[in-house]
Protein backbone atom coordinates (compact mmCIF):
# COMPACT_ATOMS: atom_id res chain seq x y z
CA UNK A 1 0.00 0.00 0.00
CA UNK A 2 1.27 3.46 -0.90
CA UNK A 3 1.98 5.69 2.07
CA UNK A 4 2.15 9.50 2.16
CA UNK A 5 4.94 11.05 4.18
CA UNK A 6 4.89 14.75 5.02
CA UNK A 7 8.30 16.25 5.74
CA UNK A 8 9.79 19.70 6.32
CA UNK A 9 13.33 20.74 5.38
CA UNK A 10 15.17 24.03 5.20
CA UNK A 11 16.22 23.34 1.61
CA UNK A 12 14.84 20.98 -1.05
CA UNK A 13 17.06 20.27 -4.07
CA UNK A 14 15.47 18.59 -7.11
CA UNK A 15 18.29 16.76 -8.88
CA UNK A 16 21.28 14.99 -7.31
CA UNK A 17 23.86 15.46 -10.02
CA UNK A 18 27.13 17.26 -9.37
CA UNK A 19 25.31 20.61 -9.20
CA UNK A 20 22.60 19.46 -6.82
CA UNK A 21 25.20 17.80 -4.61
CA UNK A 22 27.18 21.02 -4.35
CA UNK A 23 24.15 23.16 -3.53
CA UNK A 24 23.12 20.70 -0.83
CA UNK A 25 26.64 20.49 0.57
CA UNK A 26 26.93 24.27 0.91
CA UNK A 27 23.48 24.52 2.48
CA UNK A 28 24.36 21.87 5.06
CA UNK A 29 27.66 23.60 5.77
CA UNK A 30 25.58 26.71 6.43
CA UNK A 31 23.61 24.84 9.09
CA UNK A 32 20.48 24.05 7.05
CA UNK A 33 18.66 20.73 6.80
CA UNK A 34 18.65 19.60 3.18
CA UNK A 35 17.14 16.85 1.04
CA UNK A 36 18.14 15.73 -2.44
CA UNK A 37 15.54 14.26 -4.79
CA UNK A 38 16.80 12.03 -7.60
CA UNK A 39 15.10 9.48 -9.86
CA UNK A 40 18.29 8.21 -11.51
CA UNK A 41 21.88 7.73 -10.35
CA UNK A 42 23.21 10.05 -7.66
CA UNK A 43 26.08 11.94 -9.26
CA UNK A 44 24.22 12.74 -12.45
CA UNK A 45 25.14 13.04 -16.10
CA UNK A 46 28.80 13.98 -15.67
CA UNK A 47 29.68 10.97 -13.55
CA UNK A 48 28.02 8.32 -15.70
CA UNK A 49 27.27 9.55 -19.22
CA UNK A 50 29.24 12.72 -19.96
CA UNK A 51 32.51 14.17 -18.62
CA UNK A 52 34.02 11.12 -16.97
CA UNK A 53 33.22 8.37 -19.51
CA UNK A 54 33.88 10.58 -22.55
CA UNK A 55 37.30 11.62 -21.24
CA UNK A 56 38.06 8.01 -20.32
CA UNK A 57 37.32 7.07 -23.94
CA UNK A 58 39.49 9.91 -25.28
CA UNK A 59 42.57 9.73 -23.07
CA UNK A 60 44.06 6.40 -24.29
CA UNK A 61 44.03 7.59 -27.90
CA UNK A 62 45.64 10.89 -26.95
CA UNK A 63 48.34 9.12 -24.93
CA UNK A 64 49.09 6.71 -27.77
CA UNK A 65 49.21 9.47 -30.36
CA UNK A 66 51.46 11.52 -28.08
CA UNK A 67 53.96 8.67 -27.91
CA UNK A 68 53.78 8.25 -31.67
CA UNK A 69 54.93 11.86 -32.21
CA UNK A 70 58.15 11.62 -30.17
CA UNK A 71 61.18 9.91 -31.75
CA UNK A 72 62.40 7.14 -29.49
CA UNK A 73 58.96 6.53 -28.09
CA UNK A 74 57.51 6.29 -31.58
CA UNK A 75 59.68 3.30 -32.46
CA UNK A 76 58.56 1.49 -29.29
CA UNK A 77 54.86 1.85 -30.08
CA UNK A 78 53.85 -1.08 -32.24
CA UNK A 79 50.18 -1.60 -31.42
CA UNK A 80 46.87 0.16 -31.90
CA UNK A 81 44.36 0.80 -29.12
CA UNK A 82 42.85 -2.20 -27.38
CA UNK A 83 39.18 -1.25 -27.53
CA UNK A 84 38.13 -3.79 -24.90
CA UNK A 85 40.71 -2.44 -22.45
CA UNK A 86 39.60 1.15 -23.13
CA UNK A 87 35.96 0.26 -22.48
CA UNK A 88 36.90 -1.60 -19.29
CA UNK A 89 38.77 1.47 -18.02
CA UNK A 90 35.75 3.61 -18.94
CA UNK A 91 33.57 1.28 -16.87
CA UNK A 92 35.89 1.82 -13.89
CA UNK A 93 35.50 5.60 -14.12
CA UNK A 94 31.70 5.28 -14.14
CA UNK A 95 31.81 2.88 -11.16
CA UNK A 96 30.03 0.44 -13.51
CA UNK A 97 27.02 2.74 -13.33
CA UNK A 98 26.56 2.10 -9.62
CA UNK A 99 26.16 5.08 -7.32
CA UNK A 100 26.98 3.48 -3.94
CA UNK A 101 29.99 5.72 -3.28
CA UNK A 102 28.03 8.85 -4.18
CA UNK A 103 25.15 7.84 -1.91
CA UNK A 104 27.62 7.24 0.93
CA UNK A 105 29.06 10.74 0.42
CA UNK A 106 25.54 12.21 0.59
CA UNK A 107 24.80 10.36 3.82
CA UNK A 108 28.17 11.18 5.38
CA UNK A 109 27.69 14.86 4.54
CA UNK A 110 24.40 14.97 6.44
CA UNK A 111 22.16 15.33 3.41
CA UNK A 112 18.98 13.28 3.16
CA UNK A 113 18.19 11.49 -0.11
CA UNK A 114 14.79 10.58 -1.51
CA UNK A 115 14.86 8.52 -4.67
CA UNK A 116 11.97 9.47 -6.91
CA UNK A 117 10.48 12.00 -9.32
CA UNK A 118 9.93 15.40 -7.74
CA UNK A 119 7.87 18.35 -8.92
CA UNK A 120 6.92 21.73 -7.48
CA UNK A 121 3.29 22.04 -6.39
CA UNK A 122 3.29 25.60 -5.04
CA UNK A 123 5.29 28.11 -3.04
CA UNK A 124 7.96 26.10 -1.12
CA UNK A 125 6.15 22.80 -1.66
CA UNK A 126 7.36 19.75 -3.58
CA UNK A 127 5.74 16.38 -4.16
CA UNK A 128 7.77 13.24 -4.80
CA UNK A 129 6.65 9.97 -6.36
CA UNK A 130 9.13 7.75 -4.59
CA UNK A 131 10.77 4.84 -6.35
CA UNK A 132 9.94 2.90 -3.17
CA UNK A 133 6.23 3.23 -4.04
CA UNK A 134 5.53 5.88 -1.42
CA UNK A 135 4.61 9.54 -1.90
CA UNK A 136 6.27 12.44 -0.17
CA UNK A 137 4.81 15.90 0.44
CA UNK A 138 7.73 18.19 1.25
CA UNK A 139 7.83 21.77 2.47
CA UNK A 140 10.89 24.01 2.36
CA UNK A 141 11.37 26.58 5.09
CA UNK A 142 13.89 28.55 3.04
CA UNK A 143 14.49 27.35 -0.52
CA UNK A 144 13.68 24.98 -3.35
CA UNK A 145 16.48 24.54 -5.89
CA UNK A 146 15.97 23.24 -9.43
CA UNK A 147 19.11 21.32 -10.41
CA UNK A 148 17.63 18.99 -13.00
CA UNK A 149 20.39 19.31 -15.61
CA UNK A 150 19.78 19.25 -19.34
CA UNK A 151 18.43 16.98 -22.07
CA UNK A 152 19.56 16.38 -25.66
CA UNK A 153 17.99 18.60 -28.30
CA UNK A 154 17.02 16.39 -31.22
CA UNK A 155 16.62 18.10 -34.62
CA UNK A 156 13.43 17.63 -36.67
CA UNK A 157 15.02 15.44 -39.34
CA UNK A 158 12.63 13.37 -41.41
CA UNK A 159 12.67 9.75 -40.24
CA UNK A 160 15.04 10.27 -37.29
CA UNK A 161 12.38 9.57 -34.67
CA UNK A 162 11.62 6.24 -36.39
CA UNK A 163 15.11 4.78 -36.01
CA UNK A 164 17.18 3.68 -33.03
CA UNK A 165 19.70 6.52 -32.77
CA UNK A 166 22.28 7.29 -30.10
CA UNK A 167 22.55 10.38 -27.94
CA UNK A 168 25.68 11.02 -25.89
CA UNK A 169 24.35 8.66 -23.19
CA UNK A 170 24.31 5.65 -25.48
CA UNK A 171 27.67 6.58 -27.01
CA UNK A 172 29.55 7.04 -23.75
CA UNK A 173 28.09 3.84 -22.27
CA UNK A 174 28.48 1.67 -25.41
CA UNK A 175 30.00 -1.78 -24.95
CA UNK A 176 30.74 -2.38 -28.62
CA UNK A 177 32.38 -0.20 -31.23
CA UNK A 178 30.22 0.08 -34.36
CA UNK A 179 31.94 -0.51 -37.69
CA UNK A 180 30.46 2.72 -39.08
CA UNK A 181 29.34 5.69 -37.01
CA UNK A 182 27.63 8.84 -38.30
CA UNK A 183 27.80 11.85 -35.96
CA UNK A 184 25.30 14.70 -36.35
CA UNK A 185 26.67 17.93 -34.90
CA UNK A 186 29.99 19.75 -34.93
CA UNK A 187 30.06 21.01 -31.36
CA UNK A 188 32.14 19.81 -28.42
CA UNK A 189 30.40 16.47 -27.87
CA UNK A 190 30.30 15.64 -31.58
CA UNK A 191 33.98 16.33 -32.20
CA UNK A 192 35.17 14.57 -29.05
CA UNK A 193 33.14 11.42 -29.62
CA UNK A 194 33.88 11.33 -33.35
CA UNK A 195 37.59 11.21 -32.58
CA UNK A 196 37.22 8.76 -29.70
CA UNK A 197 35.32 6.23 -31.81
CA UNK A 198 37.58 6.72 -34.83
CA UNK A 199 40.59 5.86 -32.69
CA UNK A 200 38.75 2.86 -31.28
CA UNK A 201 38.33 1.44 -34.78
CA UNK A 202 35.08 2.85 -36.18
CA UNK A 203 34.77 4.46 -39.59
CA UNK A 204 33.36 7.84 -38.62
CA UNK A 205 31.50 10.47 -40.63
CA UNK A 206 30.64 13.81 -39.01
CA UNK A 207 27.88 15.98 -40.49
CA UNK A 208 27.30 19.54 -39.23
CA UNK A 209 24.99 22.28 -40.47
CA UNK A 210 27.63 24.87 -39.57
CA UNK A 211 31.37 24.78 -39.17
CA UNK A 212 33.32 22.79 -36.64
CA UNK A 213 33.31 24.22 -33.10
CA UNK A 214 31.76 27.45 -34.30
CA UNK A 215 31.81 29.07 -30.84
CA UNK A 216 35.62 29.19 -30.99
CA UNK A 217 37.96 31.21 -33.22
CA UNK A 218 38.20 29.75 -36.71
CA UNK A 219 41.95 29.14 -36.48
CA UNK A 220 41.44 26.91 -33.45
CA UNK A 221 38.64 24.93 -35.08
CA UNK A 222 40.77 24.41 -38.19
CA UNK A 223 43.46 22.66 -36.14
CA UNK A 224 40.89 20.34 -34.57
CA UNK A 225 39.42 19.59 -38.01
CA UNK A 226 42.88 18.63 -39.25
CA UNK A 227 43.27 16.32 -36.25
CA UNK A 228 39.96 14.62 -37.00
CA UNK A 229 40.83 14.15 -40.66
CA UNK A 230 44.19 12.66 -39.67
CA UNK A 231 42.25 10.03 -37.73
CA UNK A 232 40.15 9.26 -40.78
CA UNK A 233 36.99 11.17 -39.82
CA UNK A 234 35.09 12.24 -42.93
CA UNK A 235 33.83 15.79 -42.34
CA UNK A 236 30.72 17.18 -44.04
CA UNK A 237 30.61 20.76 -42.74
CA UNK A 238 28.00 23.40 -43.60
CA UNK A 239 25.81 20.50 -44.67
CA UNK A 240 22.32 19.70 -43.48
CA UNK A 241 20.81 16.24 -43.03
CA UNK A 242 17.43 15.98 -44.75
CA UNK A 243 16.35 12.46 -43.76
CA UNK A 244 17.32 9.20 -42.07
CA UNK A 245 16.02 5.76 -42.96
CA UNK A 246 16.67 2.19 -41.81
CA UNK A 247 17.77 -0.34 -44.40
CA UNK A 248 16.82 -4.00 -44.63
CA UNK A 249 20.10 -5.08 -43.03
CA UNK A 250 19.59 -2.78 -40.02
CA UNK A 251 22.02 -0.13 -41.19
CA UNK A 252 20.98 3.51 -41.44
CA UNK A 253 21.25 5.84 -44.42
CA UNK A 254 21.42 9.61 -44.08
CA UNK A 255 20.36 11.82 -46.97
CA UNK A 256 22.39 15.01 -46.98
CA UNK A 257 21.75 18.36 -48.60
CA UNK A 258 23.02 18.24 -52.14
CA UNK A 259 21.92 14.64 -52.67
CA UNK A 260 24.83 12.68 -51.19
CA UNK A 261 24.27 9.88 -48.68
CA UNK A 262 26.05 8.36 -45.69
CA UNK A 263 25.43 4.81 -44.51
CA UNK A 264 26.24 3.86 -40.93
CA UNK A 265 25.53 1.20 -38.35
CA UNK A 266 24.82 3.80 -35.66
CA UNK A 267 23.83 7.46 -35.78
CA UNK A 268 24.92 9.67 -32.89
CA UNK A 269 22.93 12.90 -32.41
CA UNK A 270 24.94 15.68 -30.72
CA UNK A 271 23.07 18.78 -31.85
CA UNK A 272 22.89 20.56 -28.53
CA UNK A 273 21.12 20.39 -25.18
CA UNK A 274 18.38 22.32 -23.41
CA UNK A 275 17.50 22.74 -19.71
CA UNK A 276 15.54 19.75 -18.43
CA UNK A 277 12.56 21.66 -17.04
CA UNK A 278 9.63 19.64 -18.39
CA UNK A 279 7.31 18.06 -15.86
CA UNK A 280 8.73 19.62 -12.71
CA UNK A 281 5.73 21.80 -11.93
CA UNK A 282 7.03 25.23 -12.85
CA UNK A 283 3.58 26.16 -14.12
CA UNK A 284 2.33 25.95 -10.52
CA UNK A 285 4.42 29.01 -9.64
CA UNK A 286 3.64 31.03 -12.75
CA UNK A 287 6.58 30.10 -14.96
CA UNK A 288 5.55 27.81 -17.85
CA UNK A 289 3.31 25.10 -19.19
CA UNK A 290 4.16 21.65 -17.85
CA UNK A 291 5.28 20.24 -21.22
CA UNK A 292 7.21 23.28 -22.46
CA UNK A 293 10.60 22.39 -23.97
CA UNK A 294 11.30 26.00 -24.87
CA UNK A 295 11.34 27.38 -21.34
CA UNK A 296 14.50 29.18 -20.26
CA UNK A 297 14.74 30.40 -16.70
CA UNK A 298 16.14 33.82 -15.92
CA UNK A 299 18.14 34.02 -12.70
CA UNK A 300 20.08 36.63 -10.79
CA UNK A 301 23.70 36.10 -9.79
CA UNK A 302 22.72 33.95 -6.79
CA UNK A 303 20.50 31.68 -8.87
CA UNK A 304 17.21 33.25 -7.74
CA UNK A 305 14.59 32.64 -10.45
CA UNK A 306 13.04 35.76 -11.94
CA UNK A 307 9.25 35.81 -12.12
CA UNK A 308 8.49 32.90 -9.80
CA UNK A 309 5.51 33.49 -7.53
CA UNK A 310 6.60 35.19 -4.33
CA UNK A 311 10.28 35.31 -5.22
CA UNK A 312 10.44 39.10 -5.32
CA UNK A 313 8.97 39.36 -1.81
CA UNK A 314 10.55 36.45 0.05
CA UNK A 315 13.17 34.60 -2.07
CA UNK A 316 12.67 30.85 -2.20
CA UNK A 317 13.03 29.39 -5.75
CA UNK A 318 16.50 28.99 -7.27
CA UNK A 319 17.97 27.24 -10.32
CA UNK A 320 21.53 26.05 -10.75
CA UNK A 321 23.69 24.36 -13.35
CA UNK A 322 22.32 23.40 -16.77
CA UNK A 323 18.78 23.99 -15.49
CA UNK A 324 19.64 27.68 -15.17
CA UNK A 325 20.59 27.59 -18.85
CA UNK A 326 23.69 29.77 -18.79
CA UNK A 327 27.03 27.95 -18.98
CA UNK A 328 26.32 24.26 -19.52
CA UNK A 329 29.62 22.96 -18.16
CA UNK A 330 30.02 20.77 -15.09
CA UNK A 331 32.76 22.84 -13.48
CA UNK A 332 30.82 26.05 -14.05
CA UNK A 333 27.63 24.48 -12.73
CA UNK A 334 29.41 23.40 -9.56
CA UNK A 335 30.84 26.89 -9.15
CA UNK A 336 27.36 28.40 -9.46
CA UNK A 337 25.97 25.76 -7.11
CA UNK A 338 28.44 26.73 -4.41
CA UNK A 339 27.40 30.37 -4.75
CA UNK A 340 23.70 29.45 -4.60
CA UNK A 341 24.08 27.21 -1.56
CA UNK A 342 26.06 29.88 0.26
CA UNK A 343 23.51 32.57 -0.69
CA UNK A 344 20.60 30.47 0.59
CA UNK A 345 22.36 29.90 3.91
CA UNK A 346 23.28 33.59 4.20
CA UNK A 347 19.71 34.70 3.50
CA UNK A 348 18.42 32.20 6.06
CA UNK A 349 20.73 33.79 8.65
CA UNK A 350 19.70 37.31 7.61
CA UNK A 351 23.21 38.08 6.36
CA UNK A 352 22.22 38.70 2.73
CA UNK A 353 19.36 40.74 1.36
CA UNK A 354 18.86 41.98 -2.15
CA UNK A 355 21.39 41.33 -4.95
CA UNK A 356 24.77 39.84 -4.17
CA UNK A 357 27.90 41.92 -4.64
CA UNK A 358 29.73 40.92 -7.86
CA UNK A 359 32.70 38.62 -7.24
CA UNK A 360 31.47 37.84 -3.73
CA UNK A 361 31.08 34.20 -2.61
CA UNK A 362 27.32 34.53 -3.23
CA UNK A 363 27.53 35.66 -6.88
CA UNK A 364 28.14 33.70 -10.09
CA UNK A 365 30.02 36.59 -11.65
CA UNK A 366 32.41 34.36 -13.60
CA UNK A 367 29.44 33.06 -15.62
CA UNK A 368 29.41 36.43 -17.39
CA UNK A 369 33.11 37.13 -17.73
CA UNK A 370 35.36 34.12 -17.21
CA UNK A 371 33.97 30.73 -18.25
CA UNK A 372 36.80 28.23 -18.90
CA UNK A 373 36.13 25.58 -21.51
CA UNK A 374 38.21 22.66 -22.83
CA UNK A 375 37.56 20.51 -25.88
CA UNK A 376 39.41 17.27 -25.16
CA UNK A 377 40.13 16.40 -28.76
CA UNK A 378 43.67 15.86 -30.03
CA UNK A 379 44.76 18.61 -30.51
CA UNK A 380 43.02 20.14 -27.52
CA UNK A 381 41.19 23.45 -27.56
CA UNK A 382 41.02 25.59 -24.42
CA UNK A 383 39.45 29.01 -23.93
CA UNK A 384 38.30 31.38 -21.22
CA UNK A 385 36.51 34.72 -21.16
CA UNK A 386 35.28 36.70 -24.13
CA UNK A 387 36.13 36.45 -27.79
CA UNK A 388 36.74 39.59 -29.82
CA UNK A 389 33.20 39.43 -31.16
CA UNK A 390 31.66 39.03 -27.71
CA UNK A 391 33.72 41.86 -26.26
CA UNK A 392 32.77 44.21 -29.08
CA UNK A 393 29.14 43.26 -28.64
CA UNK A 394 29.51 44.27 -24.98
CA UNK A 395 30.64 47.71 -26.13
CA UNK A 396 34.31 47.33 -25.18
CA UNK A 397 37.29 48.71 -27.10
CA UNK A 398 39.43 45.65 -27.69
CA UNK A 399 42.39 44.33 -29.61
CA UNK A 400 43.75 40.84 -30.06
CA UNK A 401 47.10 39.19 -30.61
CA UNK A 402 47.48 35.72 -32.03
CA UNK A 403 50.30 33.54 -33.24
CA UNK A 404 51.28 29.90 -33.78
CA UNK A 405 52.59 28.06 -30.72
CA UNK A 406 56.22 27.69 -31.72
CA UNK A 407 58.43 27.69 -28.62
CA UNK A 408 61.14 25.44 -27.25
CA UNK A 409 58.63 23.62 -25.06
CA UNK A 410 56.37 22.73 -27.98
CA UNK A 411 59.32 21.51 -30.06
CA UNK A 412 60.39 19.23 -27.21
CA UNK A 413 56.82 18.10 -26.61
CA UNK A 414 56.49 16.39 -29.99
CA UNK A 415 57.64 16.40 -33.57
CA UNK A 416 55.60 18.63 -35.87
CA UNK A 417 53.80 20.30 -32.96
CA UNK A 418 51.06 22.54 -34.32
CA UNK A 419 49.31 25.03 -32.09
CA UNK A 420 47.70 28.46 -32.03
CA UNK A 421 47.09 31.02 -29.31
CA UNK A 422 45.17 34.27 -28.96
CA UNK A 423 44.73 36.93 -26.27
CA UNK A 424 41.86 39.45 -26.23
CA UNK A 425 42.79 42.74 -24.54
CA UNK A 426 40.64 45.52 -23.10
CA UNK A 427 42.43 48.56 -24.52
CA UNK A 428 40.98 51.00 -22.00
CA UNK A 429 42.02 49.06 -18.89
CA UNK A 430 44.93 47.08 -20.40
CA UNK A 431 43.74 43.76 -18.95
CA UNK A 432 42.91 40.42 -20.50
CA UNK A 433 39.31 39.75 -21.44
CA UNK A 434 39.85 36.33 -22.98
CA UNK A 435 42.33 33.75 -24.20
CA UNK A 436 42.23 30.76 -26.54
CA UNK A 437 44.81 28.00 -27.01
CA UNK A 438 44.75 25.15 -29.53
CA UNK A 439 47.28 22.34 -29.66
CA UNK A 440 48.38 19.17 -27.85
CA UNK A 441 48.02 19.45 -24.06
CA UNK A 442 47.06 23.14 -24.05
CA UNK A 443 44.38 22.52 -21.41
CA UNK A 444 47.13 22.89 -18.83
CA UNK A 445 47.65 26.51 -19.96
CA UNK A 446 44.05 27.43 -19.23
CA UNK A 447 44.00 28.03 -15.49
CA UNK A 448 46.73 30.65 -15.73
CA UNK A 449 44.60 32.47 -18.29
CA UNK A 450 41.52 32.11 -16.08
CA UNK A 451 43.35 33.65 -13.13
CA UNK A 452 44.55 36.53 -15.31
CA UNK A 453 41.01 37.23 -16.55
CA UNK A 454 39.28 36.88 -13.17
CA UNK A 455 41.98 38.83 -11.37
CA UNK A 456 42.04 41.53 -14.07
CA UNK A 457 45.84 41.40 -13.94
CA UNK A 458 47.28 44.44 -15.76
CA UNK A 459 49.38 43.46 -18.76
CA UNK A 460 52.41 45.33 -17.46
CA UNK A 461 52.22 43.20 -14.29
CA UNK A 462 51.50 40.01 -16.24
CA UNK A 463 54.76 40.68 -18.08
CA UNK A 464 56.55 39.81 -14.82
CA UNK A 465 54.94 36.35 -14.65
CA UNK A 466 57.92 34.61 -16.22
CA UNK A 467 57.11 31.26 -17.88
CA UNK A 468 59.46 28.39 -17.03
CA UNK A 469 61.80 27.30 -19.80
CA UNK A 470 61.41 25.09 -21.77
CA UNK A 471 57.63 24.71 -21.47
CA UNK A 472 54.71 25.37 -23.77
CA UNK A 473 53.77 28.17 -21.35
CA UNK A 474 56.50 30.23 -23.01
CA UNK A 475 53.81 31.12 -25.54
CA UNK A 476 52.62 33.66 -22.91
CA UNK A 477 55.89 35.55 -23.35
CA UNK A 478 55.61 35.46 -27.13
CA UNK A 479 52.03 36.74 -27.00
CA UNK A 480 52.93 39.64 -24.74
CA UNK A 481 55.89 40.47 -26.96
CA UNK A 482 53.60 40.38 -29.97
CA UNK A 483 51.33 42.83 -28.13
CA UNK A 484 54.26 45.17 -27.71
CA UNK A 485 55.58 44.62 -24.19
Amino acid sequence: MTALFERDFDVIVIGAGAVGENVADRAVRGGLTTVLIEAELVGGECSYWACMPSKALLRPGTALHGAQTVPGAEEAVTRTLDAAAVLKRRDYFTSNWQDDSQVKWVEDTGIELIRGHGWITGLRTVEVAGLDGNSYALTARHAVVVATGSSPTVPPIDGLSDVDYWTTREATSAHEIPDRLAVLGGGVAGTELAQAFARLGATVTLVARGGLLGAFPEEAGTLVAAGLRADGVDLHLHTGTTSVRENDDGSLTLELEGGSTVTADKVLVTTGRHPALEGIGLESVGLAAADSKELRLSTDSTGLVTGASGNDVDPWLYAAGDAAGKAMLTHQGKYGARATGDAIAARARGELSGPATPWSRFARTADDYAVPNVVFTDPELASVGRTVRQAERDGLRVSSVQLPIQVAGSSLHSERYEGWAQLVVDEDRKVLLGATFAGPDVAELLHAATIAVVGEVPLDRLWHAVPAYPTISEVWLRLLEEYGL
